[in-house]
């Protein structure tokens, strides 16, 4: 007989936002009524309040509505990205924005995930870096400990398990390489 899943066994005390909880309670209701909120679509705003929140943003930072963001004190984002409608940047450890980099609309970062092979379901964390020019397709997902490297790009729908060489263009569930990315200079 297999054993099963014992949700009553999960523990993540090693596990730690690096926040006290006022902190992360402020950042909650900021996140909901700033960030979350579709009627707000004031990006200059959004970037003061990650940055009061211990956030690294650089210059030309476009945030649309509707982008939810689980602790920016674990966020770096360079100069000129552009982070679309529903994105969900659910950081519980380091996610990295390069320079140039798109995230599409629906597009999710996630940092964590569960160990299926243990009774408890513990809880794992692995940072994601998305290196200069990188494109998140919408609807697309990057996984914990993936490395998107300079300007790789992750379509539409497809799922990031492993990290993405250098201008190429990844497709599926699991992506898996499609052809190279030619950028034109004009």
């Amino acid at each position: 007989m297999s054993n099963k899943v014992l949700l009553n066994n999960f523990k993540n005390s090693w596990y730690s936002p690096k926040a006290s909880l006022l902190k992360q309670i402020l950042w909650y209701f900021i996140n909901i009524i700033f960030f979350q909120n579709p009627l707000n679509p004031i990006s200059q705003l959004k970037v003061i309040l990650l940055r009061v929140f211990g956030a690294r943003v650089g210059k030309n930072v476009v945030i649309k509505p509707s982008v939810n963001i689980k602790y920016p004190w674990l966020l770096s984002i360079g100069e000129n990205v552009w982070i679309g409608e529903n994105v969900w940047i659910d950081n519980l450890t380091n996610v990295y924005i390069g320079d140039n980099v798109c995230i599409s609309q629906g597009a999710m970062l996630l940092t964590g995930s569960h160990n299926y092979k243990k009774i408890s379901f513990d809880l794992i964390i692995g940072k994601i870096i998305l290196e200069e020019g990188c494109w998140v397709g919408a609807k697309a997902i990057v996984c914990p400990g993936v490395t998107m490297k300079s300007h790789s790009v992750l379509a539409v729908n497809s799922v990031a398990t492993k990290d993405l060489d250098e201008y190429i263009i990844y497709q599926g569930n699991p992506a898996e390489s499609k052809r190279k990315r030619m950028i034109i200079n004009f």
